[in-house]
């Protein structure tokens, strides 16, 4: 997930306090089913407290972290997986998703973090990066 070079204002004013709140990074923890990583959070934060603003991508990392969970306890691939697997096979996202039979447009979605993929669609890709040698299978089926 690309995150914006967008220049962010130093300070801002907390719409809830009126403080001012200055740009910083801050320890998150971010949990799934278990486990947990801590991540550096970027956002508007007091002197005092954790209680910050997030604006744009500031989110962006507990997403990743969220789906880099995911993949470790379920197996579900995060964005960058999916990537890395596809070009592997060297198939463009077009002819991935008509191959794995799950939409033109599905493996933009997919390394866009905006859609994870099916229980089903993550197994075959797992297979797929095992033995990419089966995409030549699925295209004798395909055709």
């Amino acid at each position: 997930m690309a995150l914006s070079k967008q220049k962010l204002p130093e300070t801002m004013v907390s719409p809830e306090t009126g403080e001012t709140l200055r740009r910083d990074v801050r320890p998150f923890i971010v949990s799934y089913k278990g486990k947990s990583i801590t991540v550096e959070l970027p956002g508007y934060y007091p002197e005092n407290g954790d209680e910050g603003v997030h604006v744009g991508d500031d989110m962006a990392v507990t997403d990743m972290a969220l789906r880099n969970l995911k993949e470790e306890v379920e197996g579900i691939p995060s964005p960058t997986t999916i990537k890395r697997v596809r070009e592997k096979l060297r198939l463009s996202q077009r002819e991935a998703g008509g191959l794995l039979k799950v939409g033109e447009n599905a493996f933009d979605k997919y390394e866009r973090g905006l859609v994870e993929p099916s229980g089903p669609t993550s197994q075959l890709l797992r297979l797929l990066d095992q033995h990419p040698e089966l995409v030549e299978e699925l295209r004798g089926t395909a055709a």
